[in-house]
């Protein structure tokens, strides 16, 4: 009799840890998925954008950068053709760069920021990326962690130095400052050492090509949240007003 109730526990804590780990396995995606959920709309929200109008450019950034309907429409929204070197075919991606860069000019006209704040954004940033990057032949432009967080955080140091009294031209501007600093820094700059490899076999260099999860996309978007962080109280004031 006590044996019959030692198996029983012991089935019943085999089920239990199964169905626990299950339920990690589902929840853990989840959970994760929810929080840059929340991170990207809350992103886009400081930029001046719906909640809706986040998500269809996240959707849009997604579907068109890996190449969901590229077989359909017979055109590769995944990689655009650029130009040859070699054995290196260089393009760029739609969601992971095309998408970013005409979001900032957009935000630039929107929030008629000038010029001379844009470019000095992008420079410090480009510099500071260019020094955390580097050319890997089977990888592209590359960062280790936690070094590839930085271009953010300078990002939106450089924002609230310029903007500090002004969080909703503030936060456009990391954007701004994060994304085509990024581009410049990593991909433009970098570009020259890649090519330089030789290679034996056709290979594509593709500008942004991790699409959402490109250091362009992320290095925009966490810029922005960093920019609501540091000036909560700013941020808060405009809203009142």
């Amino acid at each position: 009799m006590v044996s019959i109730i030692i198996d029983t526990c012991m089935n019943l804590l085999i089920t239990l840890t199964q169905l626990g780990i299950l339920v990690l396995y589902i929840g853990i995606p989840i959970l994760i998925l929810y929080i840059a959920y929340l991170i990207v709309t809350k992103a886009f929200k400081y930029m001046g954008f719906s909640e809706f109008e986040a998500i269809i450019i996240v959707i849009v950034s997604f579907v068109l950068g890996a190449g969901l309907i590229d077989e359909y429409v017979r055109f590769s929204f995944s990689n655009i053709y650029l130009f040859s070197h070699g054995n290196w075919n260089v393009g760029i991606n739609t969601g992971g760069a095309i998408i970013p860069i005409l979001l900032s000019i957009y935000l630039i006209i929107k929030n008629k920021i000038k010029l001379f704040k844009v470019v000095f954004g992008v420079l410090v940033v480009a510099a500071i990326t260019y020094f955390v990057t580097y050319p890997k032949p089977d990888s592209g432009i590359v960062s280790p962690y936690p070094w590839f967080l930085l271009p953010a955080v300078f990002a939106s140091l450089v924002s609230v130095f310029l903007l500090w009294k002004n969080f909703k031209k503030a936060a456009p501007l990391a954007y701004i400052s994060g994304t085509l600093g990024v581009l410049v820094g990593a991909d433009v700059l970098h570009l020259y050492e890649l090519l330089s490899y030789n290679i034996d076999e056709s290979t594509s260099a593709v500008i942004g090509g991790a699409i959402v999860f490109d250091m362009i996309y992320i290095t925009g978007i966490l810029a922005v949240i960093i920019d609501g962080v540091l000036m909560y109280r700013q941020r808060l004031k405009e809203d009142i007003d």
